[in-house]
């Protein structure tokens, strides 16, 4: 009966998500309906229905853009979610909170909204008029009922990328000019200390030499200085050997399904940043998830991996262009495109080489993961959890994501760069460090969620969390945190467990 019921709840007799059964009229007076308080009644109170079949993927494929109106799936909510955190920047987590509007607003819209969103008016930031389709009343009200963040410097979403902190701290001082002495020093010996290396790692990496860090820290070039041009230039060799050898077989009956939803999830990466919708870059990014999914049979391709090649993609292109935001990469040599495509698919092979199970039937890995998750936050924070509890908030409903895109979805990009330098420094860093990042960052909002006293606004919250500010000094922040978590439980097994 549960079962039956499950499927019903999922299933309605309409067939595109937000219509109205057969017969039924829409009841206008009744919409200022109670709050969901549980699950259950969040539940009982949705009508829509997710059942999306090959007409409307093909619909989908025809149009130039998503709609951030229909998230279909939990992966496609990275445009509507950054875009909601971008509105945060002047009325802080409470608009956000406030109901979606229902007008659907296309997704090139947002673009040109996004452009002119904010304006300086003697030297203070001010929304500008194309913001004024906003419903002010909503947004009053929800002030009224939650407490705003305080008003901060505003960084554009262009500047996503860029490696400075939020504050906007000069780029380079004497104590960062030393560091990156010393690793200049490391990286220049005949044979380089992996783990003085990591140790230097571990407190975030001069940009200057990201890129041939991370090539070492993550086994793709070996600590032997004479041996890395051969290497590289053989592994490069190696990869563009898979595609003349594969990728023709993409149109074959037997890939064909891969290929098509790694199509339709390229478009969706990171949409609000320019450099991911040019085609050259839509082009490299194709090639290496649908390599990548043939050479990996027991996980194949899975919603989720093509966020995970973003960060290496924009470190190695940083070697070549300064401003990688607005660079133009089809203008850039053939060489060197192709440079940037080998270096960023072996690199994110070995990431997935020690989180692979993340992705394979039923995805264990994350099962697991979520698990111990909400296993080790009942033991920092005994309210939190009862909270979640109390409301029916299931950690797998909001973490899921955490650990099948390492919040890559709720951070910045310039934020998940300076996360993965430690996360390369850590020995297990992608694996079994996460899991204490992903800790440090839930109790990070412990004032904000403790406030939430439904389901609704609770997963709401947790699915859209104001980090569009964040900088390297958040960053660091939450590392030492998670660090402080590690060192106390990590190695106390009955403080982790019940």
């Amino acid at each position: 009966m549960a079962t039956e019921n499950r499927i019903h709840f999922w299933r309605r007799n309409a067939k595109v998500p937000g219509r109205y059964p057969k017969d039924t009229k829409p009841k206008f007076n009744n919409l200022k309906s109670k709050k969901a308080s549980s699950f259950h009644e969040f539940a009982r109170s949705t009508n829509d229905a997710w059942d999306i079949d090959e007409e409307e993927d093909k619909d989908f494929l025809s149009t130039p853009a998503p709609t951030l109106s229909s998230p279909s799936r939990h992966h496609s909510t990275s445009a509507q979610q950054q875009q909601i955190q971008a509105d945060d920047t002047e009325t802080g987590v409470s608009d956000r909170l406030a109901p979606p509007s229902t007008e659907a607003l296309d997704f090139q819209d947002v673009q040109e909204e996004d452009a002119e969103y904010w304006e300086h008016v003697n030297g203070k930031v001010v929304k500008s008029s194309s913001d004024a389709h906003l419903n002010m009343s909503s947004v009053r009200s929800s002030l009224q009922k939650q407490q705003s963040l305080p008003v901060r410097a505003i960084i554009p979403l262009v500047a996503r990328m860029s490696d400075q902190n939020a504050s906007g701290a000069p780029p380079m001082t004497v104590r960062e000019k030393s560091r990156l002495d010393k690793f200049k020093q490391l990286l220049a010996s005949p044979n380089t200390d992996l783990e003085e290396l990591r140790k230097h790692s571990w407190s975030g990496i001069p940009r200057e030499v990201r890129p041939i860090t991370w090539r070492l820290l993550s086994g793709y070039l070996p600590a032997n200085k004479e041996r890395r041009e051969l290497v590289m230039k053989r592994k490069r060799e190696e990869y563009f050997g898979f595609i003349e050898q594969y990728y023709h077989s993409r149109t074959d009956e037997h890939y064909k399904d891969t290929y098509r939803q790694i199509h339709i999830d390229i478009p969706r990466t990171n949409p609000l940043i320019p450099l991911f919708q040019q085609p050259a870059v839509q082009e490299v990014f194709e090639r290496i998830l649908f390599i990548w999914a043939i050479r990996h049979p027991a996980s194949g391709y899975v919603q989720g991996i093509n966020d995970l090649v973003t960060p290496f993609f924009v470190v190695f292109l940083s070697e070549f262009v300064k401003d990688v935001e607005n660079s133009e990469v089809a203008a850039l040599p053939l060489d060197t495109q192709r440079n940037i495509e080998a270096d960023s698919f072996w690199c994110m092979s070995k990431l997935l080489d020690g989180i692979q199970d993340n992705y394979t039937f039923a995805q264990p890995g994350i099962q697991n993961k979520v698990k111990a998750l909400e296993e080790l936050v009942s033991r920092i924070d005994e309210d939190i959890h009862n909270h979640f509890k109390r409301y029916e908030v299931e950690y797998l409903q909001f973490a899921f994501r955490w650990m099948n895109n390492l919040l890559m979805r709720e951070l910045p990009l310039r934020c998940t760069i300076r996360l993965w330098d430690t996360y390369q420094a850590e020995t297990e860093g992608f694996t079994h460090f996460h899991l204490y990042v992903c800790s440090a960052f839930l109790i990070e909002w412990r004032k904000e969620i403790l406030s939430m006293v439904d389901f609704q606004g609770l997963l709401m919250l947790l699915q859209n969390l104001p980090t569009i500010h964040w900088g390297n000094e958040e960053v660091g922040l939450l590392l030492a945190e998670a660090y402080r978590l590690k060192y106390m439980f990590a190695d106390a097994p009955s403080h982790y467990k019940r």
